[in-house]
């Protein structure tokens, strides 16, 4: 994709983002505690991705702005740059993930995807997606076997990348290679906008921004499937995080978090609870660290790509309890 194309254009339309939330009420229940768990330093952060370092409990968060890359240790109230902007020619960052063998993989929605050795912070491959159509290079996941899976949010396809992939890529360019399409799955459409995606070591569950739907594909077989939800939809989702059997999302536009329980067989998801908050600033992504639920406050609606303004500085990450 050109870089002179729009960015944030997964976004589909302006009217799209900024409606109202059409979420269903859920009984009335103790309002969760919404403090900050760290700052972000710079006026231009735009923070987007979030990660949690398996083997240490650091903390990553990605610049959609600048495509810096921050690192917050536990304990501490402000984060410090890890990869500073422009590094390796990125100047945004979208998804971000640590795994178990000390690999950071960053996002990069104009490029593709950066994976980097946490320790000695060496690029060791980039993976661009195929062909010449436009793309949108959105969130990624890693399975335990150290496989990733990465969305598209202008194709309708989850690419793949395997532990085999990055060794032959190693400290050279590669890539991607495409894994599931949704086009067809549920009620067909002509766009896509996916984002968000999770696992739960069986399946990936992959979300529609803009439609609000949820899919579901089988590791196993590949087969994909429309998750059918339960009390409402997923309008506005962006990061998904998911432990045992629960799954929270957060909306973006409208300031919303969700939970939701996944049915047997992960055919279904029932909303357990939702909250709206404008302390939220633009959710973009979540993860849980130390049995708390930290949730990046983008605020694209202050001067980003949802719209003009000026931000509240400093760039935070918020901590949510009773979610």
């Amino acid at each position: 994709m050109s870089r002179t194309m729009p960015r944030r254009t997964f976004l589909t339309s302006a009217a799209a983002l900024t409606a109202s939330a059409a979420l269903p009420a859920t009984p009335a229940a103790a309002a969760p505690r919404i403090t900050t768990a760290f700052e972000l330093p710079g006026d231009r952060v735009y923070p987007e991705g979030i990660a949690v370092d398996p083997r240490t409990d650091g903390v990553y968060v990605g610049s959609y702005g600048t495509g810096t890359v921050y690192r917050a240790t536990p304990g501490r109230r402000r984060a410090e740059v890890f990869l500073p902007a422009g590094t390796d020619g990125r100047t945004t960052a979208n998804g971000i993930k640590a795994d178990r063998a000390g690999r950071l993989w960053v996002t990069d929605s104009t490029a593709g995807v950066d994976v980097y050795d946490i320790r000695s912070r060496a690029l060791l491959a980039r993976f661009a997606p195929p062909g010449d159509t436009p793309f949108l290079i959105n969130d990624l996941v890693i399975t335990a076997g150290g496989t990733a899976y990465v969305t598209d949010s202008l194709r309708p396809l989850v690419y793949r990348v395997t532990p085999a992939d990055l060794a032959r890529a190693r400290g050279r360019r590669a890539t991607l290679s495409p894994y599931a399409d949704v086009s067809g799955v549920g009620v067909p459409r002509d766009a896509y906008t996916l984002n968000g995606i999770a696992t739960d070591g069986r399946h990936l569950f992959v979300v529609d921004m803009v439609v609000g739907d949820l899919f579901r594909v089988d590791l196993a077989t590949g087969a994909i499937r429309h998750v059918a939800l339960r009390g409402g939809d997923m309008t506005h989702g962006d990061g998904l995080e998911l432990a045992g059997g629960t799954l929270w999302v957060a909306h973006n536009a409208s300031n919303t978090l969700s939970r939701w329980r996944l049915g047997r067989g992960a055919g279904s998801a029932r909303l357990e609870r939702r909250f709206t908050d404008p302390a939220l600033q633009i959710p973009t992504t979540l993860v849980h660290s130390r049995g708390q639920l930290l949730v990046v406050r983008a605020q694209f609606d202050k001067g980003g790509p949802f719209g003009p303004g000026v931000p509240q500085t400093p760039f935070t990450v918020a901590r949510v309890d009773g979610i």
